[in-house]
């Protein structure tokens, strides 16, 4: 059996090279014919195509829609192989108002919307080409830009678009290629246009000078940019950066002190649905502590209402958490990796990207100009030889009826050439009429003088640069501020100072009444407690602070070993049964017993002493402790203990010693630290301290007795003295517990 003949064409060739020379050759195409768009246009191929596709089938802004499968149809089948959902999604989205800033197909039927449904099938919807569009193309028939042969070769289609419009900033650009990726957010035409018009004017201007001009993206779906400018400049200067932006919200009052929050305007790319599904499924996690409910009351614009717990929930607390764990605030990245003059990856500034627009402009002008000026030049040629029959009308007549070859004798007989000639000779009788040859010298003349006015321009830079330049203001008038599609819908506010939000914000508030018994059993009943309701405690013990507060406080606690521990008012068990013990709260030893506790005011400042009668003012700040294990603040001596806790108000202290010796002096003397032993406020020969109180002197100094009656002590000049005295006995009449108010 003869063997196969072996192929003449096998070459032997290293397996890397040609791995690596076969992807190479895919990652070139896919950066060039799929991902990344044209610096000029701001396109990629498919959708060229599709623009140019729609043009060859007439469906400009004032004709008719055409069903979308028709221009899928002959997109593929001339100049596109390639799948067709593919290239009807490419079409949904330039129809798409949420998606494109500003739409490029004008869509009839349903194209999905900002809820993440996808659109009806392509043989439902319906499509025509919007204004935006129309200015991408137009010039397309002037010879503006070179075309090449489609894929089968039976076709020609554009290189890059003429772009009467800086696409690829206005709309921006999304693509993944091999090794790169392009992420250009829209920007506001109103904007650009003056970015460029500094640019034809002054060609120089640095970076700074044409960012200025720029306020940032303007996103389609409008939302708030909270970037530092520094930051947006630094993106635009280097072509890679981000932008963060956040949803666009309002506190809508509902009376009665109540109040939603709605939320109008989500971030770009953010799909509702799925941002109210996050929001639900934080509200089922218990994650969200101050929110109560959300609502979609969306119809043709987004209406997001957030319910608050209560009305006391701060709603830009609420915000701040949500902008935390939500796609309510989201990163825009800007990466400008571009495709320089449709061949060369490059990753642009925003001044190189506005440049790489004027110079295709310019070229695209210059083209176009030169075109025209062709046409009229061929034109003018035909009337010049139209006006030698008018000049010589009988001879004319003469060599056409009696030579045999009229042609090459007109030629000779009056310098003519080949166009003119034929151009005579195909005249018809009634153009011999005397008003035809006044409307002949009329264009002529007019013809003349616009040819030698596009010979200038071609000539010219600064009248291709105003040129230029009222093509800009022509394109702001259209599509900027002023109209309805250019009006700004992104906004800008201050970033926030801090991202971190503390513990007690999260927090609902509502107020509640601290219980707290002799042995140190803690709750906190909900609402507010009659003073004079009965509260049951444990058998065998009694109340001993009984006072309002709210759920988002904190508790300042001072022990007898000189320590402060801090509670949260929202972390002790509800007035369901006695409480816990303080105990199993922070870490205090079974041998030390509560000494005060109060609701933590930011700011204050206290009076602590010991039993030994010293004692110093403190900041309240400066006690709150970060650990179950406190804060010493207070160094009890030897045999010494945490006595008393005041609040430092008022002008004088009035101590009071074991021994019923009451000393009254100025709280000046008294020196303000953050922890320590203190100074002498009271000397004693036997005992302690008993009790503290500061006061207004000129109020006089006051006292609760065991009936709860308030007595006055009346002249203080008798127990007036330097601090660090013995101090005078306490006048008749006072409480024989020793103490300024009840225990």
């Amino acid at each position: 059996m003869a063997s196969d003949p072996v192929p003449e064409d096998i070459r032997d060739a290293s397996l890397a090279d040609s791995l690596s020379e076969r992807y190479l050759a895919y990652a070139l195409s896919t950066i060039v014919h799929r991902a990344l768009p044209d610096a000029r246009d701001g396109l990629k191929p498919v959708h060229r195509r599709l623009l140019h596709a729609m043009r060859q089938l007439g469906l400009d802004p004032a004709s008719g829609f055409k069903k979308c499968a028709r221009v899928v149809g002959d997109v593929i089948g001339k100049y596109h192989p390639h799948g067709d959902q593919s290239v009807y999604e490419a079409l949904v989205r330039l129809a798409q108002d949420f998606a494109v800033r500003y739409p490029l197909v004008d869509g009839q039927g349903n194209f999905g919307n900002v809820d993440g449904d996808n659109a009806a099938a392509m043989r439902y919807t319906e499509a025509r080409l919007t204004a935006v569009a129309q200015a991408l193309l137009e010039g397309l028939d002037e010879n503006a830009v070179d075309l090449h042969p489609t894929y089968d070769g039976e076709e020609s289609e554009p290189d890059v678009l003429p772009a009467a419009f800086p696409n690829l900033l206005a709309n921006g650009s999304n693509g993944i290629a091999v090794g790169m990726a392009t992420s250009i957010p829209p920007h506001n035409l109103d904007e650009l246009a003056d970015a460029l018009l500094l640019l034809i004017e002054a060609p120089d201007s640095d970076d700074n000078a044409v960012i200025a001009k720029i306020l940032g993206p303007d996103l389609p779906t409008g939302g708030v940019i909270v970037e530092p400018r520094a930051q947006i400049e630094e993106a635009y200067r280097t072509g890679k950066g981000s932008f963060r932006l956040r949803a666009r919200w309002f506190r809508e009052e509902l009376g009665r002190g109540t109040y939603q929050i709605v939320i109008d305007q989500v971030p770009y790319q953010v799909a509702k649905s799925k941002l109210v599904e996050r929001i639900a499924e934080l509200l089922e996690q218990k994650r969200l502590p101050l929110l109560a409910d959300v609502r979609d009351e969306s119809a043709e614009e987004i209406r997001l209402v957030l319910e608050p717990k209560t009305r006391t929930v701060e709603p830009e607390i609420l915000m701040e958490q949500l902008f935390r764990l939500t796609d309510l605030e989201v990163r825009v990245p800007l990466n400008m990796t571009v495709l320089d003059m449709g061949r060369v990856p490059k990753v642009m500034s925003l001044k190189q990207a506005l440049v790489a627009f004027l110079d295709h402009r310019r070229d695209v002008l210059i083209r176009r100009s030169q075109h025209r000026l062709d046409k009229i030049e061929r034109r003018i040629e035909i009337l010049e030889g139209h006006l030698v029959v008018y000049l010589n009308l009988d001879e004319v007549i003469r060599i056409v009826r009696e030579e045999d070859e009229p042609r090459p004798v007109l030629m000779k007989a009056f310098s003519l050439s080949e166009v003119q000639a034929d151009a005579i000779l195909n005249m018809r009788l009634r153009s011999l009429r005397k008003l035809e040859e006044m409307e002949i010298r009329a264009e002529h003349k007019k013809l003349s003088r616009e040819a030698k006015d596009l010979a200038a321009l071609l000539k010219s830079k600064t009248m291709q640069a105003a040129a230029l330049k009222a093509e800009v203001d022509v394109m702001k008038t259209k599509f900027g501020k002023a109209t309805a599609l250019g009006a700004r819908r992104s906004q800008f506010a201050d970033p926030p100072i801090s991202a971190v939000i503390p513990m007690e914000a999260t927090i609902e508030r509502e107020p509640v009444t601290i219980i707290c018994s002799d042995k140190g059993w803690i709750r906190a009943m909900k609402g507010r407690i009659d003073p004079n309701a009965e509260i049951k405690y444990k058998e065998g013990d009694r109340g001993r602070f009984v006072f309002a507060a709210e759920t988002t406080d904190k508790l300042v606690m001072f022990s007898t070993n000189g320590r402060f521990y801090t509670l949260g008012c929202d972390k002790l068990q509800g007035g369901r049964g006695h409480g816990e013990p303080i105990r199993l709260l922070v870490d205090m030893a079974e041998d030390q017993e509560i000494v005060a506790l109060m609701v933590h005011k930011p700011g204050r400042k206290l009076l602590v002493a010991s039993s030994d009668g010293r004692g110093f003012i403190v900041p309240e700040d400066e006690v709150i402790a970060q650990t179950r294990n406190g804060k010493q603040v207070l160094n009890p001596g030897d045999g010494g203990e945490g006595r008393a806790v005041v609040v430092a108000e008022g002008d004088h202290v009035a101590v009071l010693g074991d021994n019923r010796k009451l000393l009254l002096f100025p709280i000046a003397e008294l020196p303000e630290m953050q922890r320590g032993r203190g100074v002498i406020l009271q000397r004693y020969k036997d005992g302690g301290l008993a009790d503290v109180r500061t006061f207004d002197l000129k109020a006089g100094l006051t006292w609760t007795d065991a009936a709860g009656r308030i007595q006055s002590l009346g002249d203080p000049q008798p127990w007036l003295d330097e601090r660090a005295r013995a101090g005078r006995l306490v006048p008749r009449g006072f409480p024989k517990a020793n103490r300024f108010s009840p225990v």
